[in-house]
């Protein structure tokens, strides 16, 4: 492989996928797309389905399953360290047996919470293929949740603090009193005292089963616990992310 692209997508809506990640998507002969079980094939059918979409030549597809990890580890820094290493190596096996150019889309953007980025620069440092790669930006899930509550994400003058429930369980820094939380698994709003919090939450932005709780977040915590647990059991999955507000 002698280059790779690396395209964000958006949150979900096959909408938001921009022209520069159109026009990017068909200089690709190859996409690598990363399966997370069975429980979350709607994810690689989406792909499949922008790909329909904006294609305008013959591509080829190869998934690479992504190796499991400890979710609820005591070290997380080394889990995921180890988690990165063999993922990898997972995907040097796959780029080892491609030429031409490869691309990989990435939910959202792939500055933001996600590891791609991480994982090329992993490959490329293991010293056994040499490639040039370029990152095209995309909708965030961060815009998507603003742009369907309508709201902005900070006050006149004023930080957001982007972080994951994980760090929100341990306080809000000094003087910061919006937080954009994801990848939080468990709602760990509900350890965000006081009762003058407000929270903007969406899960599945963009797609047909989006979701948006608003409100005072002593009013609605129990709303969005109940919703969430629900709609996980229901598809297997959640993808959510929220807003809150002192």
């Amino acid at each position: 492989m002698r280059e790779l692209l690396v395209i964000g997508i958006g949150a979900g809506d096959p909408d938001q996928v921009t022209i520069q990640a159109v026009k990017a998507m068909n200089r690709a002969d190859v996409f690598f797309v990363i399966g997370k079980g069975e429980e979350k094939r709607e994810l690689v059918d989406l792909r499949a389905t922008i790909l329909a979409e904006h294609m305008d030549h013959e591509y080829r597809v190869v998934e690479i399953v992504d190796p499991p990890r400890n979710r609820t580890p005591s070290d997380y820094a080394g889990v995921v360290d180890d988690w990165h290493d063999r993922r990898a190596q997972v995907f040097e096996e796959k780029f080892a047996g491609v030429e031409g150019i490869g691309a990989i889309l990435v939910w959202g953007d792939p500055s933001l919470y996600d590891s791609t980025l991480r994982i090329v620069e992993r490959v490329l440092a293991r010293g056994n293929l040499s490639f040039e790669y370029t990152v095209i930006p995309g909708v965030t899930s961060a815009q998507s949740l603003a742009a369907q509550h309508r709201i902005v994400l900070n006050r006149v003058g004023e930080p957001v603090h982007i972080t994951t429930g994980r760090r929100l369980r341990e306080g809000l820094p000094d003087g910061v009193d919006t937080a954009l939380v994801m990848l939080d698994a468990e709602c760990s709003f509900t350890h965000v005292p006081g009762d003058q919090v407000q929270i903007w939450w969406g899960a599945y932005l963009g797609l047909p089963d989006e979701i948006l709780i608003s409100g005072n977040l002593r009013e609605v915590e129990d709303d969005i616990v109940r919703v969430r647990a629900e709609l996980r059991e229901h598809k297997g999955w959640i993808m959510d992310i929220y807003l809150i507000r002192r």
